[in-house]
């Protein structure tokens, strides 16, 4: 079975593909989009050493020279960024090419932006490895690497011309990295979708087992963000909601040092939480909302607190500092992402400095 969602974006309009077996089709979905039958194909060790044989033999007669990265979230810089492009240009890539995305955020993000910048625009496959990207990071047209001053302060906005998420390359990732992409899925629930957040309350601790339920969770999601990205797709408004829990998580990433200490996932469902503990406290929403968000991140075995992340934390002033640097700053001031219940995000640039602190410090 495969779910198509489609994005409406006028000329930048594409499909996002969703179900079982989509390598083995490559060849077929993305051949249409080529010029000449040769695909340049960026990736990353790990996911390469299981994904990249099974893509080529589904891309068939269809040439996939392929660069391999480094993994993790240090590759998304502008050493990483330069070796990409450069890798493109040895390799001939032209402006009516096709670069494949083969792999998780990181590899999404960085191949989208040296797409974006390559011969002033190339267009872009993303091949999804990771539920994170699945749900969130492939779709919308977001590319950016990070910077010592904060995470995807350098980027574009360049959509892909497909994507493919293949449920069944879920089946590779450990439980950790599952469980990390999963609270991608629960921020659109909670943002906007009630019904969505109660069918994940019942559904979710199976979807690492059930198949048909990935589809559906994978789909969902990106429904949810298609519709948004059409209605801004450069964010001036709705689609600032996406952002639930990622002023909190940005920090906490930039506190950690972009490692495995914190996955980028975890850091959003801890974002959560304390966005809806955020909002309990200065009375938009009842107490009853976060203890369900919590309920929910333990019954799912995932990280609630910052007391929760292993090693030591910045104290709560310097985090909130660390936020003064996200992206979402407007004219110095920082924009959250809160709740007036479950499913009714609303961003807001009033908020006192010493709640946020409280909530900060209690969570430590």
């Amino acid at each position: 079975m495969i779910e198509t969602v489609h994005v409406p974006l006028g000329a930048r309009a594409y499909d996002v593909h969703v179900g079982r077996g989509l390598l083995a089709r490559a060849g077929e979905m993305i051949g249409p989009l080529l010029r000449r039958p040769r695909v340049f194909v960026v990736s990353e060790r790990r996911v390469a050493g299981l994904q990249l044989d099974a893509l080529r033999a589904g891309l068939g007669e269809i040439e996939a020279p392929a660069l391999l990265l480094e993994p993790g979230e240090a590759t998304k810089g502008w050493e990483g960024l330069a070796q990409t492009v450069e890798w493109l240009l040895d390799q001939k890539c032209e402006r009516g090419d096709v670069v494949v995305a083969l792999g998780g955020g990181v590899i999404g993000d960085l191949v989208g932006f040296a797409a974006a910048i390559l011969r002033r625009g190339v267009r872009f496959v993303q091949v999804p490895t990771s539920l994170l990207a699945q749900v969130d990071s492939s779709v919308g047209g977001k590319t950016a690497i990070n910077t010592r001053h904060g995470k995807n302060l350098v980027g574009a906005f360049h959509q892909p011309s497909l994507v493919l998420a293949d449920v069944d390359i879920l089946d590779t990732l450990t439980p950790r990295d599952f469980r990390a992409g999963y609270g991608e899925v629960m921020k659109y629930g909670l943002l906007g979708d009630a019904q969505f957040f109660g069918w994940l309350e019942r559904n979710a601790p199976r979807l690492a087992d059930d198949p048909a339920l990935r589809i559906e969770a994978v789909r969902h999601s990106v429904q949810m963000k298609a519709d948004i990205v059409a209605r801004d797709e450069t964010e001036q408004g709705d689609r600032a909601l996406l952002n639930l829990g990622h002023t909190f998580c940005h920090a906490l990433e930039a506190a950690t040092g972009y490692s495995d200490r914190l996955l980028h996932g975890e850091g959003v469902a801890i974002g959560c939480a304390l966005a809806f503990e955020l909002s309990a406290r200065l009375g938009l929403c009842a107490q009853e909302d976060p203890s369900r968000v919590r309920a929910h991140l333990q019954s799912m075995g995932m990280a609630r607190d910052l007391r929760d992340i292993p090693g030591d934390l910045p104290d709560a002033e310097t985090l909130l500092a660390l936020m003064g640097q996200d992206k979402k700053v407007i004219e110095g001031r920082l924009r959250f992402v809160l709740a007036r219940g479950i499913g009714e995000a609303f961003v807001t640039a009033e908020l006192p400095a010493a709640e946020v602190l409280g909530v900060l410090r209690a969570s430590a």
